[in-house]
């Protein structure tokens, strides 16, 4: 297993790590805190906590301060149980029936989308002779997954009637919340905000109601409820160019590596696959080990920069599985030399968002596209600690 090939002390790995810096999500999640008040925080920790490692991540993030966990898949709230965590974990995505049995052995809130999906999750719980934790999706505008919300009502009195059930929560999800444009996540709110309405009409306790998102905790302060479901935010990371940064946040995750080799290529001489790079001039290039098999994307290839002693240097010819190269002209670097691909390094830095506009892309995918084969080292001011949390 590669884990306990990263927790063995006695092996030299290769030098490309994820630094995450846990003082950076401390302070974002006092902003998050700041900013909503006394709604409860569900930290989203899905895709590996965005590249950030699920398991420590999560563990540092009910630290500071989050009240709940959200993830996408099943196994992700397996792999938190199985690690300890006892805080509440509601699975965001859509299940199929024959996952419900684990949804309740490991004590996992499900989310319910139409009216048959609760039927199963009543008939199953009721043959465990256990209860099911069930928040009901409402579609107000996302397409995904969800009841319409037009349509809500069935939803709603299904899991009322449901002898196996508690409901734990309504909500919906924002498609556009970090645009400039707020009518379209106006029209999602005033759907919801009507669908709701039939709890009072009924005379039933309104569950916790949830819908926004980073962008929407940023913007668009009337969307905060009872609960709030920051994500890219937590770690340091705007949803969009657009939006209001309402609020200071810290970036938590740097990508580094060392030199590995150093040459001198001469004028005319092609450097990479495909020959997508020749050296203008006589110049010096050093090669990194790291490539897009760790989730340094090939499309970074002959337009991205990294970091060497405080500079920036271009990326040349193409980015590989496992490793690149770097023009550094006629500046030295040597062998362990360190070299930072995101994050800050002197004065320079590079970020995030960068990469994804070289990409083409949106910084989520940048994140979440970096392999469990690279590291995660977990740094704070007076303390750097070595995991192996890959997953």
């Amino acid at each position: 297993m590669i884990e306990s090939i990263f927790s063995d002390d006695s092996i030299v790995l290769r030098p490309t790590v994820i630094e995450v810096d846990l003082d950076a999500l401390r302070h974002n999640i006092a902003q998050i805190r700041s900013r909503v008040g006394q709604a409860r925080i569900m930290g989203t920790v899905k895709a590996n906590a965005y590249g950030h490692g699920l398991l420590r991540t999560a563990k540092e993030l009910l630290r500071f301060g989050v009240d709940e966990l959200g993830v996408a898949f099943l196994e992700e709230g397996i792999i938190l149980r199985r690690a300890g965590v006892t805080a509440p974990i509601l699975v965001l995505g859509g299940i199929i029936g024959n996952q419900i049995t684990h949804f309740l052995e490991y004590d996992l809130q499900i989310t319910a989308s139409s009216v048959y999906k609760v039927r199963q999750i009543d008939e199953t719980a009721g043959a465990m002779g256990c209860r099911a934790s069930v928040h009901l999706k409402v579609d107000t505008g996302m397409g995904r997954i969800g009841i319409r919300h037009e349509n809500a009502h069935e939803l709603f009195a299904a899991a009322i009637e449901a002898r196996n059930v508690d409901l734990c929560g309504v909500y919906s999800h924002f498609a556009s919340s970090h645009d400039a444009d707020p009518s379209f996540t106006r029209l999602q709110l005033e759907r919801f905000m009507d669908a709701l309405d039939y709890f009072p009409t009924h005379g039933v306790p309104m569950p916790v109601r949830h819908i926004a998102n980073s962008g929407a905790i940023l913007q668009h302060e009337d969307t905060i409820l009872d609960m709030v479901r920051p994500g890219i935010m937590m770690y340091g990371v705007y949803p969009g160019p657009e939006v209001r940064k309402s609020t200071p946040l810290r970036p938590a995750l740097s990508m580094k590596t060392r030199v590995v080799y150093f040459k001198v290529v001469r004028e005319g001489a092609s450097i990479g696959y495909d020959h997508t790079w020749t050296a203008p001039r006589q110049t010096r290039v050093v090669t990194l080990p790291v490539g897009y098999g760790d989730g340094y994307p090939r499309s970074l290839s002959n337009r991205a920069s990294v970091l060497i002693n405080g500079r920036r240097y271009p990326v040349v010819g193409r980015v590989s599985m496992d490793q690149c190269m770097v023009d550094i002209g006629q500046d030295s670097a040597f062998n362990g030399d360190e070299v930072v691909l995101i994050g800050r390094q002197g004065a320079e830095c590079i970020t995030v968002e960068e990469l994804a506009a070289y990409c083409d892309t949106i910084p989520y995918e940048i994140l979440t596209m970096i392999n469990t084969r690279v590291p995660r080292k977990y740094i704070r001011a007076q303390e750097d600690v070595m995991d192996a949390d890959l997953l």
